[in-house]
């Protein structure tokens, strides 16, 4: 993907959490935000292959600097914000995208222990509070800012799999809400994505091919979504494109969850249905 440096996000300064997966979406939307010039600072766990990301754009003659943190400790949280604020001065955007999902584990209700449910909201949900809690004050002191929460397609609907993660993501999207309307006045959007199933690394090596291509036949754009998918709409919503927009979920999700559940099985017995 080609996108051109220097472009209406030049001169903000943006956090991505979650920057630190080679190929993820964290990895992708930094990238995107960068090279449409604003000055981003990139946060994962210790653990995890930040300095690779950081090291890559930064080879590009990219102006990004890094920050480890775990988002579900108070303490990195403002140690995060400190220091972007040390570094910069200011903060116009935040890309939440840090999370966890454990597949093996996050599967039937009665099946999970009740630490591994509160390990899940613990990063996820009370993470992405804390990211907001601390944020905000910084980037109101500047005139306001664009707050962009990644939440899920998995928290539309029911299914048999990653029960504590769609929670989680259902309630960031409870969350999204609230903080658009308590700090509107001041500054503040908030909007969150709704992603469908994306094509990351970790996606092509845990999902078999055949359920890869259930998904595929349920888009209504013939393909899973790449990272960049959704790191361009991040990118739109952290740019004064994006000013009037605040408290939405948007489905980034090549439409699967635009149509009922029995659209494909019908349109497969029914030949005149897909022209």
């Amino acid at each position: 993907m080609t996108v051109q440096q220097g472009g209406d996000l030049s001169g903000k300064v943006v956090i991505v959490t979650g920057a630190g997966s080679v190929g993820g979406i964290g990895d992708a939307t930094a990238c995107i935000l960068a090279r449409a010039g604003a000055r981003v600072v990139l946060s994962d766990l210790p653990i995890s292959k930040l300095s690779d990301t950081t090291r890559a754009l930064r080879s590009e003659g990219l102006d990004v600097v890094q920050f480890a943190a775990d988002i579900s400790n108070e303490e990195e949280v403002m140690g995060l914000i400190a220091f972007t604020k040390q570094t910069f001065g200011r903060l116009d955007a935040l890309d939440n995208n840090a999370a966890i999902q454990e597949h093996h584990q996050d599967l039937l209700l009665c099946d999970m222990s009740a630490a591994f449910w509160d390990k899940v909201f613990g990063v996820n949900a009370r993470g992405t509070m804390l990211m907001c809690k601390h944020a905000m004050p910084l980037m109101i002191a500047g005139g306001g800012g664009s707050i962009i929460n990644i939440s899920s397609g998995t928290a539309h609907a029911g299914d048999f799999f990653a029960t504590a993660y769609a929670a989680s993501k259902g309630a960031i999207n409870t969350l999204t809400k609230y903080v658009a309307v308590q700090y509107g006045s001041k500054g503040i959007r908030c909007n969150a994505i709704a992603p469908g199933l994306i094509a990351t690394p970790t996606v092509t090596r845990l999902l078999p091919e055949p359920i890869r291509a259930v998904f595929t036949g349920h888009s209504l754009t013939g393909r899973l979504g790449e990272p960049e998918d959704i790191g361009e709409m991040v990118a739109f919503l952290a740019s004064s494109r994006s000013k009037f927009i605040t408290g939405q979920i948007f489905g980034v999700d090549g439409g699967i969850y635009a149509h009922i559940p029995t659209i494909v099985e019908v349109a497969a017995l029914t030949p005149s249905a897909g022209t």
